[in-house]
């Protein structure tokens, strides 16, 4: 595609991210969906299905940091075209199963690590390699639309499972990730200097990047030694532990139990995720609009803090349609908002070229703090008979987020000057 000065040949690389991003929310969109025919035709056990769906998870979370640094030794695009590969095979696989060890193997390992490199780890690093202006935004685009498409993807695959079988529904899935390996081979780009272009909103030469060498697995821990040391990391990372708490360990895992306890049909609950899900998406994109231009701490506080309290409303709101609409609303337009802000802040505080390893290493403290929450909402459900003092205590943690937040960076926490578009 010839390039312009009228045109950044960012955007496009955008927009196939996108493409690659929403491939993978549809897969981990899915398990919820196969546990009951699994169950039904293997007559496994919903323990030995949600190992799988844990190792999965895990490895979503865990191979973040490496995933970057293997994208950053070989390439952004010959990393994506591999994942979507491995995905499509993993997925495609499943077809065949006659054991649990095969759903554990193929789930489980296969497209755990494939969608680990489909995760907001590559969205971080094709934000920083590629943008300087609207950094923020093009991260809450990215993020903000594989939250959503997760949540969205939900009704179209259950109605699919329904009328045609679970094997239809992941060979769909299969071949929605064959379809979007052209894209990506076509129009993908590992940076700005590749097609004779500076990141959007720089001006001056093109300056290539110094050569990739070595371990992408030793380079991941070099990273984590050197930030470790710093103040900033722990505390970008605590928040992320606590963000990932509030949002995808206890809503996305616990939410519809709850509103079964309290009597409201599983459709209505689906249609309260639904809802969350297109909140978020214009609260994530507001949230990257907005980190472009004000201080990214203070951001981060604002979100915390009205996540806190939606989820100190949230046991109150089952007892009327209108009060959990009014939660959905409000906790949707921040589920992801802190992607943004944080990513600008990694950016800022460690450099773009370690910004994607920095970010991957924060989001596996995202994950922790995700699988930590799904575990101890249950524990609270089974030993108090109720989600209520687990949905009180995770407002009270974003709380504590808000305040952490603030002292971030100061020194580099506030937007640079957007320059003129190269």
């Amino acid at each position: 595609m010839p390039v312009t000065r009228s045109f950044h040949y960012g955007w496009v690389v955008v927009g196939v991210t996108c493409l690659a991003l929403l491939t993978g929310a549809g897969v981990r969109s899915t398990p919820g969906i196969l546990m009951v025919p699994l169950e039904t035709e293997f007559g496994w056990s919903r323990a030995t299905i949600a190992l799988a769906v844990s190792i999965n998870l895990m490895l979503y979370g865990a191979i973040g940091p490496f995933a970057a640094a293997i994208m950053d030794r070989f390439g952004l695009r010959r990393s994506v075209l591999c994942a979507l590969a491995l995905l499509a095979l993993g997925v495609s696989s499943t077809t065949f199963m006659r054991e649990a060890w095969q759903l554990i193997l193929l789930w489980g390992f296969l497209v755990g690590c494939a969608t680990g490199f489909l995760a907001t780890v590559l969205a971080a690093t094709v934000a920083s390699r590629w943008f300087t202006a609207r950094r923020g935004l093009v991260t809450g685009v990215l993020s903000g639309g594989a939250a959503t498409g997760q949540l969205l993807f939900l009704p179209l695959m259950a109605s699919i499972t329904a009328n045609y079988g679970w094997r239809t529904t992941v060979i769909a899935i299969a071949l929605v990730a064959l379809a979007v390996i052209p894209a990506i081979a076509f129009f993908m780009r590992d940076r700005p200097a590749d097609v004779g272009l500076v990141p959007y909103g720089e001006t001056g030469e093109p300056k290539p990047a110094p050569p990739a060498s070595g371990n992408p697995l030793a380079l991941a821990f070099r990273v984590l030694g050197d930030v470790s040391k710093t103040r900033d990391f722990w505390l970008l990372a605590g928040t992320f532990f606590i963000c990932g708490a509030s949002t995808n360990g206890l809503i996305g895992t616990h939410l519809i139990p709850a509103c079964s306890d309290a009597g409201i049909a599983a459709t209505t609950a689906a249609g309260v995720l639904a809802t969350i899900g297109v909140f978020n998406f214009v609260g994530t994109t507001g949230s990257g609009w907005l980190s472009d231009r004000y201080d990214n701490r203070k951001l981060l506080s604002l979100y915390y803090a009205v996540r806190g309290l939606s989820l100190l409303f949230l046991p109150f709101s089952f007892f009327s349609f209108y009060g959990l609409s009014l939660f959905a609303i409000f906790y949707g337009l921040d589920w992801f908002a802190t992607v943004s802000p944080t990513v600008r802040l990694i950016a800022n505080i460690y450099g773009r070229e370690r910004a994607g390893i920095v970010y991957g290493w924060a989001f596996v403290a995202h994950q922790l703090g995700g699988a930590s929450a799904a575990f101890f909402g249950g524990l609270f459900r089974v030993s108090l008979g109720s989600y209520m003092e687990a949905f009180l205590l995770s407002g009270l943690l974003c709380f504590l987020a808000a305040i952490m937040a603030l002292f971030i960076g100061r020194q580099h926490s506030a937007p640079r000057p957007l320059p003129q578009a190269a």
